[in-house]
């Protein structure tokens, strides 16, 4: 901490009903620091991981890797109007006799490269206002949201639970933009008996896991115990290439200053920059000219 103010990222332990968008209240609160943002939003219903940045660290938000990872509950037999279990009961079947073998039948589909139709009650923008907004009036139909190409890794049953509205525990993990509510629709749609989303956690996001997160109650316990210590801000930059400058190169660099490329460095469209002391600088793009500053943390003035 410098000045009284945080430098970093602090990893959210998201609890459920907030969004995302109320943690960053809330965190600011806690901190009385105004200069917070958010790694990605979370729906309302589910928990876990959500990764925040405080004070400079906001710069660096949009270089965070996109892979997640959930743990998710599909229950089966119900349908509704947010694709979760918050939402409107469209349908609601009775379904005793589905089978995890039934289901498991169909998994395959939602593995690799998919199409899918996000939630009509979601945060995504059409024509300039988001989707849950027109879903709200009524103005949308599912035939005119548009479909996306998005990517599941791994998809792994981690229980079920027999009843007339049995219940899959599974585990994905995705690439950035997928929705899980739309995953348990359209498996739901497959077996023919419909599906909702009953139960979400996050276990990892843009380089954060649970290991490393924090309720609220415990931010608010290591401030009063003033033992707060939040994560670096280069913690979720590790899969960037990186570079150590020497004394020279350090003052140019943060003057702004493009330094030139070392013949053994790893080419790729950004770097970590560290300065001749180890310290982490910020994030420079490759450029011909060579190495341009693009984020610098401490600039010389």
């Amino acid at each position: 901490m410098s000045n009284g103010l945080f430098n970093g990222f602090i990893s959210i332990d998201k609890p459920p009903i907030i969004t995302a968008h109320g943690c960053v209240s809330k965190l600011r609160k806690l901190l009385k620091q105004k200069k917070i943002g958010h790694g990605g939003t979370l729906d309302p219903m589910a928990t876990g991981v959500l990764p925040i940045a405080v004070g400079n660290a906001t710069r660096l938000l949009r270089f965070l890797p996109s892979g997640k990872a959930y743990n998710a509950k599909i229950r089966f037999g119900i349908i509704t109007n947010t694709d979760d279990i918050t939402g409107e009961v469209i349908s609601d079947r009775l379904c005793p006799n589905l089978t995890l073998e039934a289901v498991e039948e169909f998994l395959p589909l939602f593995q690799g490269k998919i199409s899918q139709r996000p939630p009509a009650f979601s945060a995504i923008w059409i024509d300039g206002e988001r989707l849950y907004n027109l879903a709200r009036r009524g103005e949308i139909a599912d035939a005119d949201i548009p479909i996306r190409s998005v990517e599941i890794t791994e998809i792994k049953v981690l229980g079920w639970t027999e009843g007339d509205h049995p219940e899959l525990d599974v585990a994905i993990a995705c690439g950035a933009g997928t929705y899980i509510r739309a995953i348990a629709r359209d498996l739901g749609e497959k077996l023919g008996c419909g599906a909702t989303l009953s139960g979400l956690q996050r276990t990892h996001s843009n380089g954060f896991d649970l290991e490393s997160s924090l309720s609220f109650d415990q931010i608010a316990e290591c401030l009063r115990a003033d033992n707060l210590k939040i994560l670096a801000p280069d913690h979720g930059l590790y899969f960037l290439p990186m570079l150590t400058l020497d004394e020279d190169e350090t003052k140019r660099w943060r003057m702004g200053q493009a330094i030139a490329i070392p013949e053994d460095f790893f080419i790729s469209q950004y770097a970590r920059i560290y300065g001749y002391d180890q310290e982490f600088l910020g994030v420079t793009e490759v450029v011909e000219a060579g190495l341009q500053p693009l984020v610098v943390l401490k600039p010389i003035n």
